[in-house]
């Protein structure tokens, strides 16, 4: 490796990339937040001017700050936006790509795409990129890829001088390496951020990692901070379903949003709050609760998760999160088992993996590396010869001998294991006051959270007898968007082929599920959904695309129960997820499995299962969220309670445009009803002054919808 190039602006660097690079250049940038926006701003300018050279960007997930479709909602999100997002600079080409502007010597390929955000645009439809998490790396380097750029945290300066892939050290350490191993040169870009929070563990890198180090004062700016969504009553419902499957002592992935905020939130009312969390749930399981867990988490658990997101933090900071996991196979295996029985260093440890084969009598220079790096002995002892000195005490190293270990155990031995982790994550991305507490979390505390490359996390090849020993019980917990009758998942694409966000890590974990004897593959989804089309059931007979294919189904949860699919034949599968579908589409879903063959002619829903409304779940809920037990935002938010009633209103108007029936109802009632909105928020929307019988209606349906 040699020194990185030190480059003080954005447009010396352009200039660099645009002289080492002749031909097109092919750009990676991460997903998420780790891009180095106000670089990829000036590279995607410079070139958009210039029809002679070509572009070509490699990535995903592009975030862009929240614009409103219709005057009312940019009105109200303007000041939201300034004073969320701060100085965060948007992409330039998300914002012609999603105007369908993209100059033709540039084009975008992801293999994420913001959820639902690119629906019938047809450059990011036929730009998408198809491929699991893991393969993300290799598929990025086979486009020809000669330029990766990423932003990075920094800590010194000059000769000590440490950087960290912060939020994204999923892929970028393996792009670069299959880049260079097939042998095209390609240049590493790292873009200085100072408000970027600095991860230590597998993230951090050396500088000369990077080809080049921008510097540059405009490299630092707000990182992409997304409000907390609100919980619903659904959401808490399939939340504390969830829950009751995560087993003490396991290991628990989680995803971004209100279904992971309510997984996170329940987790904790099991913990502390045990005889309210069990009547909770007695109330929205028909079925009983045979097979939940219900206790308190007296050992903890890991988090293992392609994404740390908010939910996990709170775990962590409410002591669940901190089962921690070892490096080492055997010493982990030794833990699992019980031989180990905890982290703290006794002779009894030191015998157990001399038993186990894991160091030897006499002890090498490697055991003792091993023993020193756990705090398994003290940092000072030393092998001196054929002799282990620490302080004024020595002994053999042949420790087997009773003499020797008598001597180590009394005077060497360490106090608690050392370098355990009990958070792995490969990127994050959350709320503004997640970043402000990595920020400023304990050194101690951040150096148990190990962002990691995704190849690790997401999948048990290499190093498979570690990733057993660690994974141990695992939830993997999944969102998705529609559960055919025979238990295969469409989570990524419509009928149609459009792709709604991509397939992410998802069929990782449903693989790794499977591949793990005591994991589960824990699929969740709303019971229905509704749009323009108006409101539809999320379990259907048949669907013309499919993420996960049935033979891989396990559990599937909505907000009205859990359908347990593991091992069992179509006809059980068939009834078992018409029972937690909602009651209104069930008799439909009956009918359709009785014409393919696949119900008996006198099959009926259960009367328990036929009560599946959203309405019953509400007033199920409705007390516990008033006792705050399950409040709307339990990790908080950056909105104003006035700024909640103002999106709550709108909320209920935009539903109504997608359904004109409801919308001239509401205006009617409206107009005849004649309330007011406070000035405060009418003056924030631009409707304080009245100028058309326009602005009159809108004025009203605003205020009639509050």
């Amino acid at each position: 490796m040699t020194a990185p190039l030190f480059v003080a602006s954005m447009d010396a660097c352009v200039d660099h990339i645009l002289d080492a690079v002749a031909g097109p250049i092919v750009l990676g940038i991460p997903l998420g937040v780790g891009k180095p926006n106000p670089l990829v701003n000036a590279l995607y300018q410079r070139i958009k001017a210039n029809p002679a050279r070509q572009l070509r960007i490699i990535t995903a997930l592009s975030l862009e700050k929240p614009v409103g479709h219709s005057e009312l909602e940019k009105n109200f999100l303007q000041p939201l936006v300034e004073r969320v997002f701060g100085d965060y600079p948007d992409l330039d080409y998300v914002k012609d790509l999603r105007a369908n502007q993209l100059p033709p010597n540039i084009e975008v390929q992801e293999f994420f795409m913001k959820t639902g955000d690119y629906l019938g645009n047809v450059a990011a439809q036929m730009g998408h990129i198809s491929t699991n998490y893991t393969f993300a790396a290799r598929d990025m380097a086979v486009q020809g890829m000669n330029v990766v750029a990423q932003a990075v945290a920094a800590k010194g300066e000059g000769e000590s001088l440490r950087l960290s892939l912060s939020s994204n050290p999923d892929i970028t350490q393996a792009v670069v390496e299959s880049v260079r191993a097939s042998g095209q040169p390609v240049i590493t870009v790292g873009v200085i951020n100072h408000k970027t929070p600095f991860m230590p563990n597998g993230a951090e890198v050396s500088p000369d990692f990077f080809d080049v180090v921008v510097t540059d004062p405009a490299g630092t700016h707000d990182v992409f901070a997304p409000p907390n969504n609100k919980v619903s009553p659904a959401d808490y419902a399939i939340g504390l379903h969830a829950s009751s499957l995560v087993q003490d002592g396991g290991t628990l992935q989680i995803g971004i949003g209100s279904l992971g905020d309510a997984i996170g939130q329940s987790l904790i009312v099991r913990d502390r709050h045990g005889p309210e969390y069990r009547r909770i749930l007695e109330s929205i399981c028909p079925g009983g609760l045979a097979g939940r867990e219900l206790g308190r988490f007296d050992i903890g658990l890991y988090g293992c998760s392609e994404m740390l997101v908010n939910a996990f933090l709170r775990l962590i900071e409410a002591g669940i999160i901190r089962r921690e996991v070892y490096d080492d196979a055997v010493l982990q295996q030794l833990l699992n088992s019980g031989e180990i029985p905890d982290n703290c260093v006794t002779p009894h440890m030191l015998q157990a993996l001399l038993d186990a084969g894991r160091i030897r009598s006499p002890l090498s220079e490697e055991d003792l590396d091993f023993l020193k790096h756990y705090g398994i002995l003290r940092a000072e002892v030393v092998l001196h010869g054929q002799q282990l000195r620490c302080g004024s005490h020595q002994c053999s190293n042949q420790i087997r001998e009773p003499a020797s270990f008598a001597l180590v155990s009394q005077h060497m031995l360490g106090t608690h294991l050392l370098h355990g982790m009990y958070m792995t994550g490969g990127f994050f991305l959350g709320p503004r006051d997640f970043y402000e507490r990595l920020r400023t979390m304990a050194p101690q505390d951040l150096a148990k959270i190990d962002m990691t490359r995704i190849d690790f996390i997401n999948q048990l090849y290499g190093n498979d007898a570690l990733k057993r020993a660690q994974r141990r019980k695992a939830s993997f917990m999944n969102t998705t968007m529609v559960v055919t009758l025979l238990g295969a998942a469409a989570s990524d694409t419509l009928e149609s082929g459009q792709v709604v966000s991509g397939v992410g890590g998802q069929y990782n974990f449903v693989a790794m599920s499977h591949a793990l004897a005591d994991a589960r593959l824990i699929m969740m989804l709303r019971a229905t959904h509704d749009n323009k089309h108006g409101l539809k059931s999320s379990i259907v007979w048949n669907y013309g695309s499919v993420t996960i294919p049935r033979h891989l189904r396990d559990v599937v949860i909505t907000e009205y129960g859990i359908a347990e699919l593991r091992g069992q034949s179509d006809g059980e599968v068939v009834k078992r997820l018409i029972a937690i579908a909602d009651s209104r589409f069930q008799d439909e879903l009956v009918k359709q499995a009785k014409a393919h063959g696949k119900l008996e002619a006198d099959y009926e829903v259960p009367e328990c299962y036929r009560h599946n409304l959203p309405e019953v779940i509400a007033a199920k809920i409705k007390p516990w969220s008033e006792a705050g037990l399950l409040p709307d935002f339990p990790f908080g938010t950056d909105l104003t309670e006035d700024e909640l009633h103002m999106v709550r209103a709108l909320k209920k108007m935009k539903h109504a445009s997608h359904h004109p029936a409801e919308l001239v109802t509401m205006a009617v009632k409206s107009l005849w009803e004649g309330k007011e909105a406070p000035p405060a928020y009418l003056a924030r929307l631009g409707l304080d002054e009245v100028h058309s019988f326009k602005d009159r209606v809108m004025r009203r349906l605003f205020a009639n919808s509050l």
